[in-house]
């Protein structure tokens, strides 16, 4: 199956999910805890959920659009209100790691660690049994999916081998993956901090970024594809970038052939149609000539 064949529901021709990651403090904290004793750093962090978080939320309501926001148990529990802000507001959560921690780059039981605490505080703090999951960096390891499916997850969003959702295929079982970009993170565009060293130095105008993926959404939409932008409150909360993304929302409300779905409605969909499954390939470094990927 081609992506141009993909059976989006009611004639549409391709999807768009609107997501956020609300990592806060997590996403340096996780580098260094010695960065809790400083308060510059942190502010910086907290700008997401205590600023941007309501900001988006205002022209998400604005636009009468749902999101999905990835959530660390940490970041919940730092900023509950704004937790039971998003929830109450009607949009989806799913799990992004407690300290956001990389799941490729940490021992086994860390990991397992970092998913039950953040389910656990997920659960207490919005009121719902996450299912739809993000890895903190998109670093998934080889136990990840195992995991995800043991803890009765059917989502994940942290691969990027396709254009199109697919079943992923781990032994007998599977669950959806909803596949991302780099392209598509705001993280490439906007994020800088002297320390923990952050970003390329250069921080690109919300001018360029609408440009950038708006010519990302036309081509999704060309072959067909599901476009999943990545954004951080703490980064694309900022005043000139929501007004930017507002912009880029309205102007793909009105193409017509456009999903705009959160992730567990596309994953949902997917779940439900006539898909391929489609196996985790990772290679193998041996004597002989490399395994091919099924399919390819």
């Amino acid at each position: 199956m081609t992506s141009m064949a993909y059976p989006w529901p009611d004639g549409k021709r391709a999807a768009l999910c609107v997501t956020f990651d609300m990592d806060a403090e997590a996403a340096v904290l996780a580098v260094d805890e010695k960065f809790s004793r400083r308060p510059s750093i942190m502010s910086h962090q907290q700008y997401g959920p205590v600023t941007g978080v309501p900001r988006l939320l205002a022209m998400l309501a604005d636009l009468e659009l749902r999101a999905s926001f990835f959530i660390p148990g940490f970041s919940a529990e730092r900023h509950p209100g704004t937790v039971g802000a998003i929830a109450e507001a009607g949009h989806e959560i799913g799990h992004h790691g407690y300290l956001h921690r990389p799941p490729g780059l940490i021992d086994a039981a860390t990991e397992r660690s970092e998913l039950e605490l953040g389910l656990a505080a997920l659960e207490r703090i919005a009121g719902m049994r996450a299912t739809i999951f993000r890895a903190p960096w998109w670093e998934t390891s080889t136990a990840t999916f195992d995991l995800l499916l043991e803890y009765g997850f059917t989502c994940d969003s942290s691969l990027f081998d396709r254009d199109v959702p697919y079943r992923l295929g781990i032994g007998s079982s599977e669950l959806v993956e909803v596949p991302v970009s780099w392209a598509l993170d705001d993280w490439e565009k906007y994020a800088f901090l002297p320390d923990p060293p952050t970003g390329s130095g250069v921080i690109e105008s919300p001018a360029r970024v609408h440009e950038m993926w708006w010519e990302e959404i036309q081509a999704y939409v060309e072959v067909g594809g599901c476009c999943v932008l990545t954004m951080h409150p703490f980064l694309s909360g900022r005043p000139s970038r929501v007004r930017a993304l507002r912009g880029l929302l309205e102007k793909a409300a009105t193409v017509s052939d456009l999903w705009i779905a959160t992730v567990g409605e596309v994953a949902a969909h997917c779940a439900e149609s006539e898909v391929p499954v489609h196996p985790l390939a990772l290679p193998t470094i041996g004597p002989g000539p490399a395994e091919p990927v099924p399919g390819s």
